[in-house]
């Protein structure tokens, strides 16, 4: 099967959002009236980002997901992608699954691939996301201020368990590790969370590489520091011992996906109410201050020392 033949085949969708799709030298796109562009990329490669025989189906959904999730925390809404593939080999069973798991997400989400590229080479997936978002409304990591509170969405620390679990750290029941496996494998970008805090958060970013070292990236754009509150935060639990894994997973671990912002006090209802109608869990777990640096708290106010910020590819 040649280039043009895999594409064709596997990743080639009608665009009727785009003006000119799959198929020329460049695609063409026109933004809706009063937006701006939002654009973002990753790149997962095998080995770093996945396992060598990750199910090619979730790892369609991954793929696309991590990248729905930067837009979650810009506020935008998803339009268009262009898909880099490069691929050891051409096997038609692996692409098939890989190409149903991409597009059965896209859809969830009205993106359109409009481009791409395929070579050969080691297993590593490469997509650039591209949204729309009012104009001057985009949510940044620069924003937070002093006296804000810090938030974050769901629950932290399951994926970074269920790889944990798979690396023989931690020994998990098989129900724990079927719904940690899943947060890992499947990750739900928030989209409406992240369009719904439009004009009531001051500062959002997603939780990719861990809640201290993304809260971070926060806190020194926006030159403010933090106090968390541990007990507070709505991590993974589990029975039987490994708290200090449990707690990396929840603080440092990453790939929780989940998005963490900051906002006046005076909109918490606003936000409870969010909560309320996207049926997502939001827990409010700190201040921003304006002591630069980021302080954690146990529940009887003693100071928890931090080993570990999250992840860095070059740390």
């Amino acid at each position: 099967m040649s280039e043009f033949d895999l594409i064709q085949r596997y990743f080639t969708r009608a665009t009727p959002g785009a003006v000119l799709g799959v198929g020329d030298d460049a695609a063409l796109l026109k933004l809706s009236d009063g937006m701006e562009l939002a654009v973002s990329t990753d790149m997962l490669v095998s080995g770093t980002h996945f396992f060598p025989d990750a199910d090619p189906m979730l790892l369609g959904h991954k793929t696309l997901a991590v990248n729905l999730s930067d837009l979650a925390a810009m506020g935008a809404t998803p339009r268009w992608a262009t898909l880099a593939l490069s691929l050891p080999e051409v096997k038609e069973s692996w692409l098939d699954k890989f190409s149903q798991g991409f597009f059965s997400l896209a859809e969830q989400y009205g993106v359109e691939l409009v481009g791409g590229d395929t070579t050969r080479g080691p297993l590593n997936l490469c997509v650039t996301i591209l949204g729309e978002v009012p104009k001057g409304k985009a949510l940044r990591r620069e924003g937070a201020k002093a006296g804000d509170d810090i938030w974050v969405s769901g629950t932290l620390g399951e994926a970074a368990l269920a790889l944990a679990h798979l690396q023989s750290k931690i020994k998990l029941n098989q129900v724990k590790f079927a719904t940690c496996a899943a947060r890992l494998h499947q990750p739900l970008p928030r989209i409406a969370l992240g369009r719904a805090l439009s004009g009531i958060a001051n500062s959002a970013i997603d939780i990719s590489d861990g809640l201290l070292a993304d809260l971070g990236h926060i806190l020194e754009r926006s030159k403010v520091g933090a106090e968390l509150n541990y007990t507070a935060i709505r991590g993974v639990r589990v029975d039987g011992g490994g708290e200090d894994i449990v707690q990396r997973c929840v603080l440092a671990g990453g790939d929780d996906y989940e998005l963490c912002f900051t906002a006046p006090s005076a909109n918490r209802d606003a936000i409870q109410n969010i909560s309320v109608t996207l049926a997502l869990p939001l827990t409010l777990i700190g201040k921003i201050t304006k002591e630069p640096g980021c302080i954690l708290r146990n529940a009887d106010d003693s100071l928890m020392q931090i080993k570990e910020q999250g992840y860095d590819h070059f740390g």
